[in-house]
């Protein structure tokens, strides 16, 4: 335990999620060893993004405006939404080159051993999106684990009365893992090889 100030740092980054208390220690002497106007920018930086970065609008990727560049890309196949639990997973998706369409974030996955129900996800605005537009296939793309599946399976029998075609990302994704972490080729693979869910 170190004193004042450099403990409170350590403790405010331990806060961040995949930051232990080894890694939080190495961070916290990086930044009392920095230069000052390196600290400072990165000071400022943290500033502006919590004044400038909201949620889109539409699909609740982040962004700097109403609405991201995604959804105001008029290119965009806007009969196709792919339905993800975080924008991390935005990124991993895009970098596939392999969908063209629109996203929905979820904002997570159930998960009732953390208290995430369906109402804590943004599933009611996605159903509203579904019934106020011309969506002719929703491609769930929740990770491969417990939560993911479950995810998808209420999501699945939420929207199959709308009648719109529902599809699930292909294997190829290893169960357990986390969508940001698959490479290019594995998810592009899943992408093409994507099947629709039967309940």
């Amino acid at each position: 335990m170190y004193e004042g100030i450099i403990q409170e740092l350590i403790d405010e980054l331990g806060k961040l999620p995949g930051i232990g208390p080894k890694s939080a220690q190495r961070i916290a002497f990086h930044i009392v060893q920095s230069e000052r106007v390196d600290v400072n920018r990165l000071v400022d930086v943290l500033r502006i993004v919590k004044e400038k970065v909201r949620f889109c609008a539409k699909c609740f990727n982040v962004a700097e405006e109403e609405e991201c560049k995604i959804c105001r890309d008029p290119r965009r196949d806007n009969s196709t939404i792919c339905v993800v639990e975080e924008s991390k997973d935005v990124v991993a998706i895009e970098r596939t080159r392999e969908f063209r369409g629109e996203y929905h974030v979820l904002g997570g996955a159930i998960s009732p051993i953390d208290g995430i129900g369906p109402e804590q996800l943004r599933i009611r605005e996605l159903l509203t999106r579904l019934s106020d537009s011309n969506i002719t296939e929703v491609i769930i793309a929740t990770d491969p684990n417990l939560e993911g599946e479950a995810t998808a399976t209420y999501l699945a029998r939420t929207i199959k009365p709308l009648g719109i075609k529902i599809s699930r990302l292909a294997s190829g994704l290893p169960v357990g893992g986390d969508l940001e972490y698959a490479d290019e080729v594995t998810l592009g693979r899943a992408f093409e090889g994507r099947r629709s869910l039967e309940l």
